[in-house]
């Protein structure tokens, strides 16, 4: 099995990569005292990108890295690429759920449509890479509802779900529907 190194620092976002790639390639760990690497591309692929190339070359395995954004309709595709710092640098994920609340404010549901795309991507020392896209439609809830998952979970409701947010659903549930399993699907089936 291939030995890779997660580029991921968010342990949230690792055990979702875990679930989905177990079996598929041994995932070790990313280095404790690697530096954040500054997510300054204008692009998803850019980001996974630079990620991935920080942990490649610390590391000497290949490595997995992924970059999710929100597109809202109605904000013209934001928070896009910022979807992490979208109520500002360090911004936590209740700051920036309650900023898209307020952006929305005033929004009925025909007005909320929106969709997660994330972008995987395997890069080898050698500079060859693997990328898979995995896209989610759905719309932005009118308040927070569910206790599970991060981010902006507790604000997002799949198209192809039954209506709860992903904060709702069951791990299993919610890999089966989103963005992040749909990407790593696709990578796996690369591999």
């Amino acid at each position: 099995m291939l030995r890779v190194a997660c580029a991921s620092a968010n342990p949230h976002k690792v055990a979702e990569i875990v679930d989905l790639m177990g079996g598929v390639v041994d995932l070790v760990p990313r280095p404790s005292d690697l530096a954040d690497v500054v997510e300054d591309a204008d692009s998803l692929e850019g980001n996974a990108r630079l990620k991935a190339i920080a942990v490649c070359v610390a590391t000497g395995l290949p490595a997995l890295a992924d970059d999710t954004g929100l597109e809202v309709d109605v904000l013209d595709g934001a928070p896009g690429v910022i979807t992490a710092r979208f109520a500002g640098e360090g911004a936590t994920d209740a700051q920036n759920r309650q900023k898209m609340l307020a952006e929305l404010d005033g929004k009925d549901a025909t007005q909320r449509t929106a969709r997660f795309r994330t972008v995987a991507l395997l890069r080898f020392a050698d500079g060859r890479e693997l990328v898979a896209h995995g896209v989610c439609e759905g719309s932005i809830a009118m308040q927070e509802i569910g206790e599970r998952g991060f981010g902006y979970d507790a604000l997002f409701i799949p198209t192809d779900g039954d209506g709860r947010t992903f904060a709702q659903m069951t791990i299993e549930e919610k890999h089966e529907l989103s963005h992040r399993g749909r990407a790593f699907r696709a990578l796996a089936k690369l591999l």
